[in-house]
């Protein structure tokens, strides 16, 4: 049996993004750590603005993400250039993949936004999701999301409490 690989902190890392249909997202981070289950790794903002309506993810952003290999969520706390906590962004994937110098995060299209107040917290892409073909290619991976945004969006509404310490 071929042991995980484990990221030593400081280690920079390639992020791969990956969602069925759509063009892979890759950009570069480091790791802050990685336990054996959850990897913590920082990674600056590396597109142009993209204004989500709810918030407008720029250059000078820093992502604080958070990602598990046995858990069907990946949690980025997102800071402005300033230091000032704009919210968390959360994406419902299936497990995380880690290899050398390696993240694969594989999209399932369903989202969660928790404003910085921790006031707000927003359930997004359902209709991608729904529009996907997921539910149809494969119902157990789609059920699975669906349960991960609901676990998601009880998580938030107490604010993370002990998820991401």
């Amino acid at each position: 049996m071929i042991p995980p690989t484990v990221l030593a902190p400081g280690e920079p890392v390639t992020v791969r993004l990956e969602k069925h249909g759509k063009p892979d997202i890759s950009y570069a981070g480091v790791v802050l750590g990685d336990d054996g289950v959850r990897v913590v790794l920082r990674a600056p903002w590396a597109l142009p603005a993209h204004d989500l309506g709810f918030a407008t993810f720029a250059p000078g952003d820093m992502f604080t993400e958070y990602y598990w290999r046995n858990r069907w969520y990946a949690v980025k706390e997102v800071r402005d250039a300033a230091g000032a906590r704009k919210g968390w962004y959360c994406d419902v994937t299936r497990p995380v993949l880690v290899g050398p110098g390696e993240l694969v995060s594989i999209d399932l299209y369903l989202d969660l936004w928790l404003s910085a107040d921790g006031r707000t917290v927003l359930r997004l892409d359902e209709d991608e999701f729904a529009a996907s073909g997921l539910a149809e290619r494969d119902p157990a991976v789609a059920a699975r999301a669906v349960r991960a945004l609901d676990r998601l969006e009880s998580l938030a509404r107490n604010g993370f409490a002990d998820l991401l310490d």
